[in-house]
């Protein structure tokens, strides 16, 4: 070459392979996603197995106790959480929906409540994570009597806070719309806006309950009701971030800013309603709508079957026949098997009592 230079050429750059797209998961198959809220008493595997002996192919459980503060943050075993991840591809239920503790209360103007609802739900995130869960859902707090600006950016920064560290994956936290009950934010959805708008660094999105919509005062009983509450989310926090619809009935009337479950068809919004509400172009997961958007129940368990009976309710109204759905178990509530497993207990206490306890013989004493 006589030393002369060789001519750049662009082509000879090494350009690495760039990273493939995932996959979407499975349940993102296009199909009406149905849950119901499980048990995690005993073993939190068997909540999986619950949902699939109910009929759904969705669920939500706690991670945790919902009403006690953790102690130590009540990490799961790896080999749980495996066993977990495990049993619920073989079952091939999803999403998985967390719901957060019921004590956390990120508005909280407490220093004292503050700190501890953080790290209450930085370990929620960290559990969620280890279990493989697509979506946390968490209430947005109460104010306290703190305005409401200030409470909302506490809310975010706290979230904000408690998402240090965390490597979220597919994770996603999820904020739920409230009745409205005294301080509680949430129940319009301009505040839900703001608390996303805040926290826009996050994987966030938006849970929607029909419970507490029509409790907060929007009547999506009647046609016209819905759509224009329909039209309020998107406009205003769009419903491309509605992941999950919590499918409630109502205890309480219209705008009673009280919240109370009911079985579908039994409460103050009615069946009718909810099969304009399932079947809505927006809301389900055809064209229009967003594929694996889950429908999830939290119901109560009056009677038992009452949780088989609702999730058989939702499929008839969303036009999924017994043959198209999960197989459920003939008779199985889980109002039944907690009683089942509570009755087995107090027999086993029972049998301890009753078993003598072994005593040594008495040595004997040699005659003189």
């Amino acid at each position: 070459m006589n030393g002369a230079e060789l001519p750049y050429d662009v082509s000879d750059e090494y350009r690495p392979e760039p990273e493939p797209v995932p996959a979407p998961p499975a349940w993102q198959d296009g199909s009406f996603r149905i849950g119901i809220h499980t048990s995690i008493a005993g073993d939190i595997a068997g909540s999986l197995d619950i949902a699939a002996k109910l009929g759904a192919n969705a669920l939500q459980i706690f991670s945790a106790s919902p009403r006690m503060w953790p102690r130590g943050g009540t990490r799961i075993a790896d080999a749980d959480a495996a066993r977990f991840r495990e049993r619920r591809a073989a079952l091939g239920l999803g999403p998985l929906v967390i719901h957060d503790n019921y004590l956390i209360n990120l508005a909280s103007p407490d220093r004292v409540m503050r700190t501890r609802s953080i790290q209450a739900f930085h370990d929620e995130l960290v559990r969620a994570v280890s279990l493989g869960a697509d979506f946390l859902v968490a209430h947005p707090g109460a104010g306290m009597g703190a305005e409401k600006s200030q409470a909302i950016a506490d809310i975010a920064d706290g979230m904000r806070q408690a998402a240090r560290g965390v490597k979220f994956g597919s994770l996603r936290i999820l904020v739920e719309n409230t009745s409205g009950m005294g301080s509680a934010l949430g129940s319009r959805f301009e505040e839900i806006a703001a608390i996303l708008e805040q926290t826009a660094e996050l994987p966030m999105g938006v849970c929607l309950d029909t419970a507490h919509t029509f409790e907060a005062g929007f009547d999506i009983t009647t046609e016209k009701g819905l759509e224009q509450t329909v039209e309020g989310v998107d406009r205003l926090v769009g419903l491309h971030r509605v992941y999950v619809l919590h499918v409630n009935d109502s205890k309480t009337p219209l705008g009673s800013r009280v919240d109370r479950h009911e079985n579908i068809g039994h409460g103050h919004i009615g069946r009718k309603a909810f099969g304009r509400i399932l079947n809505h172009p927006q809301l389900g997961p055809g064209p229009q709508g967003l594929a694996g958007r889950a429908f999830i129940l939290e119901t109560p368990i009056d009677k038992p079957g009452d949780d088989r009976r609702n999730v058989r309710a939702l499929g008839d109204l969303v036009g999924v026949s017994v043959k198209q759905a999960p197989k459920a178990e003939d008779g199985f509530s889980m109002a039944r098997a907690e009683k089942k497993s509570s009755t087995q207990r107090t027999q086993r206490a029972q049998r301890k009592k009753e078993i003598p306890r072994k005593t040594k013989p008495k040595a004997r004493t040699k005659r003189k």
